[in-house]
């Protein structure tokens, strides 16, 4: 994955994109599901998330209590430590997060918690959730992140323009 040539592209492609997202939360093809499985599924063909590692670099997954528990445990800490040590509490949210970037556990390119990873992250980039129009907002955060989602709205876009009244 060429990250730089990744960031050239989101960023000529992002605006409308993310115009289309906004569409996309007026008028919903009716076979939406459908539209969103095989592109999805096509894209991950194109697309390796453990080459790219992107958006460790460049984002902070939201660490849920069970998440603390859970990598402090793999880690032989208490929450409280683990808390100290790698996350900050978002003052808006109170989420807890990474306090830097990129990712403390990304080494080599890799996730070493991998097995204990957070849910955001085993979640990421959230393609499957449903319905999947209501997560637009989250997608269009995800463009400058994410090839994977790119790639995915990109195509969307094609597809819902040429073969759907739009």
């Amino acid at each position: 994955m060429d990250i730089k040539k990744f960031r050239v592209t989101a960023a000529r492609k992002k605006n409308s994109l993310s115009l289309f997202l906004d569409k996309l939360d007026e008028i919903v093809p009716h076979d939406m599901p459908e539209l969103v499985a095989r592109l999805d599924a096509e894209m991950w063909k194109d697309v390796n998330c453990q080459e790219c590692a992107n958006c460790c670099k460049t984002m902070t997954p939201t660490f849920t209590p069970k998440d603390v528990k859970r990598i402090a445990a793999h880690l032989d800490m208490k929450p409280k430590e683990f808390r100290d040590k790698w996350l900050k509490k978002e003052t808006d949210s109170e989420d807890w997060v990474n306090s830097t970037q990129p990712c403390q556990f990304l080494v080599n390119n890799k996730c070493s918690i991998y097995e204990v990873r957070p849910a955001d992250c085993a979640e990421f980039p959230h393609h499957n959730k449903k319905p999947f129009d209501a997560y637009n907002d989250t997608f269009k955060n995800n463009l400058i992140h994410c090839p994977a989602t790119l790639i995915l709205i990109d195509r969307m876009k094609k597809v819902v323009e040429r073969e759907y009244e739009w």
